[in-house]
């Protein structure tokens, strides 16, 4: 189930928002705690206004809830509300066994008994949903992952509590994954809410379209994005939707990764059919691949990685990708001559495609040392950043490559004097429109997007993934 989190205030409001998100969701929550106090005195009246099941819960500040209250009061409104028709009560682990459980026995309610942890993942979790199994008919964990190694745990409750009726999320960024594939860690549901009343929630319709979490079975395909960070990429939003139109039972993933070594245990206890890699991890990865492209092996980076019989397979999609939009442009002789902004990781695989299509690059950057290592290995010039303006009229293509200009109105070449000649491609997709364009906009010049070569690398990835082309029919909004 998709379980929606009513966090408004009264309960038109809740009633309001089901009638919102009703298509994309099988039950929701009744936060009373955050009801007023007039309507909380009136909650056992809700479960028979809306079609679904609803869970009853009544969170106290020091779990995560907003009820400030005593606990003679909490536990004498929870009381009053279970003479609705709610399918589930929620009751804290440390709540002794006594009148509410009687009350939700006598009245066909199940009970949930749960466990918060804001801070970390427990060293006994596995025990503690035994535990908390023995109290209720739903045992339920909310604990906090801080790295990869946490979300092994929580992803192998599915094997070390077998037979158990549970529902176990990870908090916060880390545990993003365990919303999505909660049936892969032996969750009856998924919480979600756009208010976020829990670190971490995806929105209902999120989970239900794009994800289609309801229906990633045992058979289903999992792929997925490593980064750090990582929920700002679109990739989910290129795959999923393929997927869906090949009728493929395949689902694409972020996952926040801080150790790659990690990630591929991950990988094998989910077993995963493939990848993408962004920042930080594209030359990290490479010493857990058994196998290379050509273009890896030259670029030194890996941005797609796929299950092969017995091992990994690495390859590069960024290259291909950079050059599509400007094709046209090379074959007939438009751009001889292109100045790279920056030195990192994403401009190694731009600086390879043009050298590889005998164009004469100058690579600038802030740190000469850095850009005159790359142009060593490429066979072009490099210079500091300062002196971009000496380039000015000399060049037909200029590729923005740095970080800068994502979450900020600035470019790196502030001042630059384009001729209107130029064919300026910045390979950042968020802000589609960045400074950098802007300023080469106002003179005339050619522009192309970041999600220009991201909509194209994700294409070649979805090949390498299913061994389908993209489907044609598919736009994906990015």
């Amino acid at each position: 189930m998709i379980c929606y989190v009513l966090s408004d205030t009264t309960l038109e409001k809740c009633r309001m928002t089901i009638q919102k998100n009703r298509r994309w969701i099988d039950a929701c929550e009744l936060r009373i705690d955050f009801l007023d106090e007039e309507n909380r005195a009136i909650a056992s009246s809700f479960p028979e206004t809306v079609d679904i099941p609803v869970i009853l819960t009544h969170r106290r500040k020091i779990d995560g809830g907003q009820f400030t209250g005593s606990e003679k009061q909490r536990k004498a409104e929870l009381l009053k509300a279970m003479d609705g028709a709610f399918a589930y009560v929620d009751l804290e682990e440390d709540l002794k066994r006594g009148e509410l459980d009687s009350k939700a026995e006598r009245n066909g309610i199940k009970i949930i008994r749960s466990y918060h942890n804001f801070e970390r993942v427990p060293d006994d979790i596995y025990a503690k949903v035994m535990q908390l199994a023995r109290r209720g008919d739903v045992a339920k964990v909310a604990v906090t992952p801080h790295s990869v190694q946490d979300l092994i745990t929580l992803f192998n409750a599915e094997r070390e509590n077998r037979g158990i009726d549970k529902i176990i999320i990870g908090m916060g960024e880390y545990g993003m994954p365990t919303r999505i594939l909660y049936r892969r860690t032996g969750s009856i549901l998924t919480f979600c809410s756009e208010n976020e009343t829990a670190p971490g929630q995806i929105s209902a319709q999120k989970l239900r379209e794009l994800y289609h979490a309801d229906e990633v079975n045992d058979r289903t395909a999992i792929y997925g994005i490593i980064g750090n960070p990582v929920y700002h990429s679109s990739s989910p939003q290129i795959h999923n939707p393929a997927f869906r139109a090949i009728k493929f039972n395949a689902v694409y993933v972020p996952f926040l990764v801080d150790n790659v070594r990690y990630f591929f245990m991950l990988a094998e206890l989910l077993k995963m059919r493939g990848f993408s890699v962004t920042i930080p991890h594209k030359i990290e990865v490479l010493s857990y691949l058994g196998d290379i492209t050509r273009e890896v092996k030259q670029i030194g980076s890996c941005n797609t990685v796929v299950r092969k019989p017995g091992l990994w397979k690495g390859s590069n999609t960024d290259y291909y990708g950079f050059l599509r939009p400007i094709e046209n442009d090379m074959d007939e002789g438009r751009i001889r001559r292109a100045l790279v902004i920056g030195a990192g990781g994403a401009s190694q695989a731009v600086i390879w495609a043009l050298r590889n299509r005998r164009i004469k690059v100058t690579i600038l950057n802030r740190t000469l040392e850095k850009a005159k290592a790359i142009a060593k290995v490429n066979l072009c010039t490099a210079d500091t950043i300062e002196n971009a303006p000496l380039y000015a009229g000399k060049v037909d293509l200029i590729v923005q490559t740095t970080s800068v200009g994502l979450g900020e109105d600035v470019s790196p070449i502030a001042g630059f004097p384009f001729t209107g000649r130029e064919i300026c491609y910045d390979i950042i997709y968020k802000p589609r429109m960045t400074r950098f364009l802007k300023d080469a906009q106002e003179k005339g010049c050619t522009l192309h997007f970041g999600e220009e070569m991201l909509l194209e690398q994700g294409k070649l990835q979805f090949e390498a993934f299913t061994g389908y082309h993209y489907p044609k029919q598919v736009h994906p909004e990015i």
